[in-house]
């Protein structure tokens, strides 16, 4: 008699799927426009320029790009980035980074060096659905703060700090996914504050910084030295070079990033060092920030375009924000509907969103919605507004 097969890690069996992803492969048809997908432009990407740097490397170091290497990260790659922060307003050096598959495995290295099951990790809610279940792989406990149009509210995460005897506070600071929302200087500089009266890490993810189109950048909470102990600042190359090539870092502080190449050897020993090398003659041999105009030119056009056809294809009584950048607008249908219920319907028009409810770690709003601008054309998003005016126009409420 054969004995059973062990079951799956509860952990396994706990944690749901992405509804972003699952959405994704629900309009994968070419005939839906989707507002779904954060999904950068794939015409804006500066393939040939890409291409010239993965052909460079490969010609003029062929062992060493195709070798193992070491698990902090391409020494070039690693310099080019702290180039950028420094000259952005935070002074940073190249021994201070970390190179990962992503921004997002910089957050699961996090996750690894930092919180033990029943830690309580407190977020923006609103918040970034994959945070949520990277804290719920590691066995956190996740408390929602209440945030609103300027960020979360610095009295709020005092209170939620002492109350839940908080470990770790998880925010996108700027053009936040899912709400697109900016936290202001002064809430970064009181969010600064809480952590050092409190003894918070933060973990302060900034994909989509470099994407802005209107108003002033704001400063890095890591810039805060009442912060710069306790923060680790992570970001990518997916939204300004291309997310295919899956790399990300991390700026921490000296123990805690120790830690993390430990929790990274575990995981990967170390991150394509072909891509790495790529990126880093990229960065040496193109103009990234002038690539970046082009990119930012096209996305405002794109965001301004969806702004201005939302007032006729969502009913009466809806509400949206103005982003300054970044990729995604968050909108809100009037009582009585509920964007989940009404999704497979809408998706029967040819087009898309992603409900609001998956993004809450706390009770969900179910009328909100997000609404990705980037990856159509105007006239693509002025169709795709046609088709859910229709849409939400047969729904009712």
């Amino acid at each position: 008699m054969r004995a059973a097969v062990p079951g799956l890690a509860t952990r396994a069996t706990t944690v749901g799927g992405s509804p972003v992803r699952e959405i994704l492969a629900l309009t994968a048809r070419p005939e839906v426009i989707s507002f779904a997908g954060g999904l950068p432009a794939p015409e804006l990407f500066d393939a040939a320029a890409i291409r010239a740097a993965y052909d460079r490397v490969l010609v003029e170091a062929p062992g060493r790009v195709l070798q193992y290497s070491t698990t902090e990260g391409d020494p070039a790659l690693r310099g080019a980035v702290a180039g950028r922060l420094t000259r952005a307003g935070l002074p940073t050096g190249s021994d201070d980074l970390v190179v990962t598959g992503g921004s997002q495995q910089a957050l699961t290295l996090i996750s690894t060096a930092l919180l033990e099951p029943g830690d309580v990790v407190l977020v923006e809610d609103p918040g970034y659905l994959a945070a949520l279940q990277c804290f719920a792989f590691a066995g956190a406990r996740v408390v929602p703060v209440p945030s609103d149009a300027d960020g979360i509210d610095p009295m709020s995460l005092e209170l939620a700090a002492v109350r839940e005897k908080a470990k770790l506070l998880y925010l996108v600071p700027t053009f936040q996914n899912p709400t697109g929302r900016t936290t202001t200087a002064e809430r970064r500089q009181a969010i600064a504050r809480v952590a050092e009266r409190h003894g918070l890490w933060i973990a302060e993810d900034d994909p989509y910084g470099e994407l802005r189109y209107d108003g002033e950048a704001q400063p890095w909470i890591a810039s805060h030295e009442a912060a710069a102990d306790r923060t680790v600042l992570l970001g990518s190359l997916s939204k300004i070079m291309a997310p295919g090539m899956r790399l990300g870092w991390l700026r921490a502080p000296a123990a805690l990033r120790r830690a993390c190449v430990v929790a990274k050897q575990s995981a990967d020993l170390h991150t394509s060092t072909v891509d790495q090398a790529a990126a880093a003659r990229y960065l040496a041999d193109s103009d990234l920030d002038a690539h970046l105009d082009r990119v930012r030119a096209a996305y405002r056009e794109r965001r301004d375009a969806l702004l201005a056809g939302l007032p006729g294809a969502l009913p009466e009584g809806s509400s949206w924000n103005r982003p300054e950048g970044g990729m995604f607008v968050w909108a809100r249908l009037p009582a009585g509907y509920d964007a989940t219920e009404l999704l497979p319907r809408v998706v029967a028009h040819d087009v898309a969103y992603v409900p609001g409810a998956p993004f809450y770690a706390g009770e969900p709003d179910r009328a909100a919605l997000r609404l990705s601008f980037v990856t159509h054309t105007p006239d693509e998003i002025g169709e795709g507004l046609r088709r859910l005016a229709k849409a939400l126009a047969l729904a009712g409420g």
